[in-house]
């Protein structure tokens, strides 16, 4: 799908070029001379006339009218090159993205050196603009009656450059393999609740494992009790559906060792319980298992671009739902690791499973681990909508994680963590734990109580809640799930070196 030609772009026959054009008062220069030679100087007076902009995320499209081989041209403004980061760029690639998808075109070309900055390379260029297109371009297709138009797919993208590095495609296919692989956790969120059962999210991560050569295990509700997972089989309790413990592993090292741990919860629906959600609040509980998603997403990457490290991915996949059997509060259970836990708020679920997925992704050799859940409406409160709360006991684990979210975009931010917060955990008569112990500082108290399980492994908790979904489309996707998160953990993975 993706080709590569060390000649000049606007020599040669094509249907769409993308061209980047920056801040270049009055006149084009450098890459874009000969173009604005071929058309005569005109397009020097089209910038004048503010009809081709420069200005960051704008988009202008321009017809060659035999001035050009290139049928057509797209120009995104980028701004100040001084200004154009990777990120910048890749928001203004993905602006451009949903312009170019309403031309309908089968293919289109890339003026690569036209989107280069002094502050990153051709590479790393092409590796962020095949991504950015890759996930603006997104749709989920639902489950409406389709007309008859066909749909018109991009088949083939041509990057030109004047650079002969054979290394420029590898990176924008690796681009694409990142971009792919969010797009796949979105559609594994979006999809309802009644066809993303357990079961199917077991199936899903099954096949995954197959068609990337991943070690799988996939524990069912007898092993899972035989085991005493009695955190997670509380929540299960109440429904007609089978548990699932996923456990995912990609071995990049000649020895099981320094392993990274993967946590997503996987709660496929969650009616709260009989601690039950109000009306509004349950609608989009399909999304309950966005950190499930995320984590499947980044073993996807790692799978398919084998990295030196080695990664264990762990999730615990139900739904939580009401019935004569349910879970009740004032329950008292008792979890893998051995810890009671008193029960006063059935719907603070997430916590129970993924306390028993922590202790099992560490009985599978992790030493190190981040849990990845849609945990707290309190994270809401405290960061909004497009920041992801982060919790740790490892400050210096915390910021290559923080680094690597950098890289990506995806905004992360550290809550406190006290021994004052352990304590509230804490505060039972009846058991270890209590897994509600108030409203007060709830998204701190929600990561706490699974820091509890993580003891003293090195470990980073990311409440995405505000993150894993969004109600209005944005430069880098529709409406709906975002795959928050999977690149981070990639990107973390990929540089991973804990020898």
């Amino acid at each position: 799908m993706i080709h590569l030609l060390n000649e000049n772009p606007f020599q040669s026959e094509r249907e769409c070029m993308l061209v980047g054009l920056m801040d270049q008062p009055e006149k084009f220069g450098g890459e874009l001379q000969p173009l604005d030679h071929a058309f005569n100087g005109e397009l020097t007076e089209l910038v004048k006339a503010g009809d081709l902009s420069a200005k960051y995320k704008s988009v202008s499209m321009l017809h060659s009218l035999g001035h050009s081989p290139v049928k057509r041209f797209v120009f995104i403004g980028l701004g100040k090159e001084k200004e154009l980061t990777l990120n910048r760029l890749r928001m203004a690639i993905g602006r451009a993205s949903k312009e170019l998808k309403k031309l309908k075109v089968s293919s289109f070309s890339i003026a690569l050196d036209t989107f280069i900055s002094g502050q990153f390379s051709v590479e790393q260029a092409a590796r962020t603009i095949s991504e950015a297109y890759t996930m603006a371009a997104y749709e989920f297709e639902g489950y409406k009656q389709k007309s008859n138009e066909p749909d018109v797919v991009v088949e083939r993208i041509t990057l030109f450059t004047k650079e002969r590095n054979e290394n420029i495609k590898s990176a924008a296919e690796t681009g694409q393999i990142f971009g792919a692989a969010v797009n796949h956790a979105r559609s594994l969120v979006n999809t309802p609740s009644n066809l993303m059962r357990p079961s199917d999210l077991a199936s899903y991560a099954a096949n995954l494992a197959k068609e990337l050569d991943l070690e799988i295990e996939i524990l069912e509700k007898e092993e899972i009790e035989k085991l005493g997972m009695g955190a997670f089989l509380a929540v299960n309790q109440g429904s007609s559906e089978s548990p699932y413990m996923i456990t995912l592993k990609y071995q990049g090292k000649n020895e099981w060792t320094d392993v990274l741990g993967l946590v997503g919860k996987g709660i496929t629906f969650d009616t709260g319980g009989y601690s039950i959600k109000p009306k509004n609040g349950i609608v989009g509980m399909k999304t309950d298992m966005g950190g499930a998603a995320s984590v499947l997403g980044a073993m996807e990457i790692i799978g398919r671009l084998k990295p030196k490290c080695n990664v264990v991915a762990v999730i615990p996949a139900t739904d939580n739902v009401i019935s004569e059997r349910a879970f009740k509060p004032d329950d008292v259970i008792t979890s893998l690791n051995g810890k009671t836990i008193e029960v006063l708020n059935t719907d603070a679920e997430g916590r129970l499973v993924l306390a028993d997925a922590v202790t099992y992704a560490k009985m599978h050799g992790a030493d190190r681990l981040i849990d990845v859940a849609t945990l707290t409406g309190g994270v809401v409160v405290a960061l909004g909508l497009d920041k992801t709360g982060a919790i740790t006991n490892h400050e210096e684990f915390y910021q290559e994680i923080k680094e690597a979210s950098g890289k990506t975009g995806e905004y992360i931010w550290l809550l406190p963590y006290t021994e004052d917060d352990k304590k509230r955990v804490r505060s039972s008569n009846m058991a270890d734990l209590n897994n509600s112990p108030g409203r007060e500082g709830h998204a701190i108290m929600g990561g706490a109580f699974i820091g509890e399980f993580a003891e003293e492994t090195p470990w980073v908790h990311l409440d995405i809640a505000g993150t894993a979904t969004t109600e209005k489309q944005n430069d880098l996707g529709p409406a709906g799930a975002t795959g928050v998160m999977v690149r981070t953990l990639a990107v973390l993975a990929l540089t991973e070196n804990l020898s």
